[in-house]
């Protein structure tokens, strides 16, 4: 990060009295040029290296980036074994004691052969013996009076004639451009407590002090990791930027003067953006006495934790208009709306702000009814019934609400109103469950083994045998089982989108391995975590849960390997929310009635629930057209399925399912004829039956009986009055059967 790059940036002036907030702020054991980081902190650190004799922090594997590196190259054996062995325990290149000349008495440093300078060229002159055999019959060398050793202190060589170093250290230091004696013998020295450091003496006063608070806030917030190396990366590119203080350029500044490699986003860029964003908070300061003014609000400093991370005023140029939009949206976040909600209020008031520009309405008194429906003609044009058009309608209508409620503006005219006329009609959205033979495949164990992340498949059977949303799924909190008065297992969850808790039933294999997540859970974080899938990293304290996106890459790739097919043969793309269309469509289709889906699936509303049904009604009538109709005497019944008779039929079919229980098919009788016969079989003297066919018989009456008490409290007396009939000829044809035997036959008109 050069010097002129960073200030192509827009250059800025920090604010009064954020030095004084600075030197308040940072503790002592920031405050130093140098900072040491122990291995034991859980941010900075990371744990001892597992090699015993070892003070450096431990990065992956168990072991710090030196031994891991000879870990690799020794080809990756097993951790604990090689931690113990002698490979791990040698020296560091360049702090072992060096080679000495192998002549007795020699003090001097190896330099060929094992032998000094001075030795190799009398070897040389010898004819180059065995270089072992005459060293050893050389005469003893006695040291020269006043002879010092090198001033590394690790080392135990004699130093160079004329020079304070000896001849591999001397050599070391004439390729490193011969600096200073002093901190050159320092750096061949390893310190003495193996940790880790960061030099901020690089950076002028007031950046340092930004930089030691950042760092500061970064230990306090306990919830990324941050190795040292990444703080010295930072600090070099701050140090070669020329700035006095972090504030002196925005965030997307630093980015885009960051190294092209790193700009794309290293974990040095990250840390440079998190300095940036907690020195503003200091200095703009938070809450809503600093926010309110400003055309920018940061959710965080508002304490309200988003997935959006900021309200962008800035594109509504009106004062009565940004001021109106201003107070809506601070009342609707005290309420606890979510703030994404409250983003796609801005958008649409900023939208509207364009409009009233164009069409030259510059106060309250000119937003009238004429002025609304030119805007809402200029929406239909723009976005020809998407979603995004009701989405803005319905945004501007509750704003005029909410002015008009609490009296904001009094100037706005009454005529200025949204009517549920003015909404585009809503296209009815196609049925979103899954096919059968995909359910099959996502279901199958052996495709559920391939996930090898346990907690991502434990939220893909929580997604499809209860049909949360996946933002609910994935922060479903630790102690998430409850069970009733008679011991039958729930899952308890927090509904975002109704803002309630909700129960759903489980079975006692999801319950075991919701226990088993909590045991994983324990063995990272012993001290308990509040969320049942904690994320795997950035998460010291396991407070922060699975992200959905995170859920979501896992979901495609396991779906890649398992290779899942649709009915085209094609690979499946399918969404998490899909498993709840598909749970909410398949008790729908097993009779479980609409209130209870409702309750299943936390719906607000019956309507909600409703879309399922209507898939339930047309799988069955797909069923019935497709079907082979005939009437009594064999002939085929023809109905054509399109049409109004053909919707006619449909609803005849269904209203004598429901008001005559008939085990062999069903009445085609209009409902507005008097039947000779309360039951197409019971009452015709031609039927018989015997004693195989009693169970049919007692569930007939039982369903008969169901039939008059219904048709008794709605006040339908003609169809109570049939099935009594049905009803008594059952009674007698069950007696009948159960007093003469299996082998009699009975005839229901001879009752």
């Amino acid at each position: 990060m050069s010097g002129p790059a960073a200030a192509g940036g827009g250059q800025r002036r920090a604010p009064a009295g954020l030095l004084e907030k600075l030197m308040a702020a940072v503790r002592p054991e920031f405050r130093a040029g140098v900072l040491v980081f122990d291995h034991a902190d859980p941010v900075f650190g990371g744990g001892a290296c597992r090699v015993p004799g070892c003070a450096r922090t431990a990065r992956q594997v168990g072991m710090c980036d030196g031994h891991r590196a000879r870990w690799v190259q020794a080809g990756r054996p097993d951790p604990g074994a090689f931690a113990a062995s002698d490979e791990a325990a040698s020296p560091w290149f360049g702090h072992a004691p060096l080679t000495g000349c192998a002549v007795p008495g020699c003090g001097f440093g190896a330099h060929r052969s094992r032998l000094c300078r001075r030795h190799v060229e009398n070897w040389l002159r010898a004819g180059k013996p065995d270089a072992g055999d005459w060293a050893a019959g050389r005469p003893a060398v006695i040291p020269r009076p006043g002879q010092e050793a090198c001033t590394v202190s690790y080392c135990q060589l004699w130093a160079e004639p004329g020079a304070v170093l000896c001849f591999s250290h001397r050599r070391r230091w004439q390729r490193a451009g011969r600096p200073d004696l002093a901190g050159f013998a320092a750096a061949c020295e390893e310190p003495a407590d193996g940790r880790e450091r960061a030099d901020l003496t690089a950076l002028p006063d007031r950046l340092r002090l930004e930089v030691q608070y950042a760092l500061q806030c970064r230990h306090d917030d306990n919830t990324v990791t941050t190795r040292p190396s990444t703080v010295r990366t930072m600090v070099g590119w701050l140090a070669a930027s020329g700035a006095a203080s972090l504030l002196d350029r925005g965030e997307a500044d630093w980015r885009a003067a960051c190294p092209p490699r790193s700009a794309r986003g290293g974990q040095a860029v990250a840390l440079l953006a998190y300095a940036h964003r907690t020195v503003s908070d200091l200095a703009e300061g938070a809450g809503w006495d600093n926010e309110y003014p400003r055309d920018t609000w940061h959710m965080r400093r508002l304490g309200v934790s988003s997935r959006c991370p900021a309200l962008h005023f800035a594109g509504i140029t009106q004062p009565w208009l940004k001021d109106l939009a201003k107070r809506w949206t601070r009342w609707r976040l005290s309420t606890g709306l979510e703030a994404l909600s409250c983003y796609r209020g801005v958008r649409a008031l900023t939208r509207l702000s364009g409009f009233l520009a164009a069409a030259g309405i510059a106060d309250a008194e000119g937003l009238s009814r004429d002025v609304l429906e030119r805007y809402l003609a200029d929406l239909a044009a723009a976005m020809a019934g998407r979603k995004e058009q009701r989405t803005q309608i319905g945004q501007l209508s509750t704003f005029l609400r909410d002015v008009r409620r609490h009296q904001w503006d009094t100037s706005l005219p009454a005529s200025a109103a949204v009517f549920p006329e003015d909404f585009p009609r809503p296209r009815r959205p196609l049925p979103r469950a899954l096919a059968g033979h995909v359910m099959a495949q996502v279901e199958d164990p052996g495709n559920l083994e391939r996930q090898d992340n346990p907690a991502y498949r434990l939220i893909t059977l929580i997604l499809v045998r209860c049909g949360l949303r996946i933002t609910d799924a994935t922060a479903i909190p630790a102690d998430c089982v409850v069970r009733d008065a008679d011991g039958a297992p729930y899952l308890r969850y927090w509904n975002r989108k109704m803002k309630r808790e909700a129960l759903v039933p489980i079975d006692e294999e999801l319950e075991e391995l919701i226990t088993r997540q909590r045991e994983r859970n324990r063995e990272r974080w012993p001290g308990g975590t509040p969320v049942l899938f904690p994320r795997p990293c950035a998460n010291i304290d396991g407070t922060r849960p699975i992200g959905s996106s995170t859920y979501r890459n896992g979901l495609y790739r396991w779906l890649e390997r398992c290779d899942v097919r649709d009915e085209h043969g094609e690979a499946a793309h399918l969404t998490p929310h899909q498993w709840r269309h598909t749970l909410g469509t398949l008790l729908i289709n097993r009779d479980v009635p609409q209130h209870v889906v409702q309750k299943i699936l936390d719906h607000e509303t019956p309507e909600m629930t409703a879309h399922y049904a209507r898939l339930s009604d047309k799988t069955v009538r797909d069923h019935w057209e497709r079907a082979r109709k005939v009437d009594a005497a064999g002939r085929p019944v023809q109905v054509r399925a399109d049409g109004p008779l053909g919707e006619a039929a449909w609803a005849k079919q269904r209203l004598s399912r429901a008001t005559q229980a008939l085990p062999n098919g069903y009445c085609e009788l209009p409902m507005v004829r008097t039947c000779p016969h309360a039951n197409s079989c019971l009452t015709c003297p031609m039927f018989v039956t015997t004693a195989e066919f009693l169970p049919q018989h007692h569930a007939q009456r039982q369903q008969t009986l169901q039939i008059i008490t219904a048709a008794e409290a709605s006040g339908q007396a003609r169809v109570a009055e049939m099935n009594r009939q049905v009803a008594g000829n059952l009674d007698k044809i069950i007696a009948s059967l159960e007093d003469s035997g299996e082998e009699q036959e009975t005839a229901a008109g001879a009752s």
